[in-house]
């Protein structure tokens, strides 16, 4: 399993010119789920992220934790994440797990999330060619396995 997590202002996702998920400030992930991946991984991940102090402190560093800071949660499933370039210019995505098997694990992640958080997590639609629309906030990327 793979999460980028990038520290937004703002981040909407939207399918077919409608919005499905927005959020103002707080987390955009972008989350690959691959085929080895079990629902403890899933767990794990959903409970680093509830904890990753990456929001800004009064002093202006890393100090304070997204619950803390009143921020919020935008997830977008993204297999692509998996992408594997060993065998020459196309991708090939064969450690990316099915759709049957990654759609349960990305929504258990969501839902474990959001029971951390205490709050709803916002998402895009799993499987479809989604829009990701976004404001960084410092820029702040991490990427977390």
């Amino acid at each position: 399993m793979i999460v980028v997590l990038q520290r937004v202002k703002s981040a909407e996702v939207n399918v077919g010119g409608q919005t499905v998920g927005a959020i103002q400030k707080g987390y955009l992930l972008l989350v690959g789920i691959a085929g080895r991946d079990t629902e403890q991984d899933v767990k794990r991940l959903a409970q680093d992220v509830s904890k990753l102090r990456l929001m800004a402190d009064a002093e202006g560093k890393f100090g304070v934790n997204l619950a803390t800071s009143g921020g919020s949660v935008l997830a977008v499933s993204q297999f692509t994440l998996l992408a594997n370039f060993a065998k020459g210019n196309r991708p090939s995505f064969h450690e990316a797990a099915a759709p049957a098997v990654a759609e349960p694990l990305f929504n258990l992640f969501v839902a474990e999330l959001s029971r951390l958080l205490g709050q709803p997590v916002a998402t895009g639609q799993f499987g479809a060619d989604m829009e990701v629309k976004l404001v960084n906030d410092g820029p702040v990327t991490v990427v977390l396995e």
